[in-house]
C-alpha cells in the first residue's frame, strides 16, 4: 500500500471518528458513501468494511467518554448489543442475496427518511 493510500485511510477514519463521537453516527451514514466514491468499492464491500471498522475502535473510546460523563445506560446498551449481534448476523446473511443496486437504493431511502424525521418531527 502506498503512503498516500495509508494517509488517506487514516484521515478518513479520523474524520468519521470525530463525527461518530460527536453525534453518534458515522459508519453507515458517512463511511459507506466514502468507501464507494473514494475507493470504488461495491455496496456490499463498503458495508462489510464499515462493519469491520466498528468492531472495536469507534465504540470503545467514544463509549468511555460518554460513560465517564454519566451518559450511558449500560443495562440497556448490553441488551441492545445482544440484539444488534443477532440482527447484524441475520442482516449480513440477507445482504449477500441482494444486488448492490437494491442495497444502495435501500440505504439511500433509509438515510432520507431518517434525515426527514430528524429535521421535521419532534418527540
Amino acid at each position: 500500500m502506498s503512503t498516500a493510500f495509508l494517509a488517506g485511510a487514516l484521515a478518513l477514519g479520523a474524520a468519521i471518528g470525530v463525527i461518530s463521537g460527536l453525534v453518534g453516527l458515522g459508519g453507515g451514514a458517512f463511511l459507506i458513501p466514502a468507501l464507494i466514491f473514494f475507493y470504488g468499492m461495491s455496496q456490499k464491500t463498503a458495508q462489510g468494511t464499515s462493519i469491520a471498522t466498528l468492531l472495536l475502535p469507534i465504540g470503545a473510546f467514544a463509549f468511555w467518554e460518554y460513560y465517564k460523563a454519566g451518559h450511558v445506560n449500560v443495562k440497556l446498551a448490553l441488551l441492545i448489543a445482544v440484539g444488534f449481534a443477532i440482527g447484524g448476523w441475520v442482516g449480513g446473511l440477507w445482504a449477500q442475496h441482494l444486488s448492490d443496486t437494491v442495497l444502495r437504493r435501500g440505504f439511500a431511502v433509509l438515510l432520507v427518511l431518517l434525515a426527514a424525521k430528524m429535521a421535521f418531527f419532534t418527540r
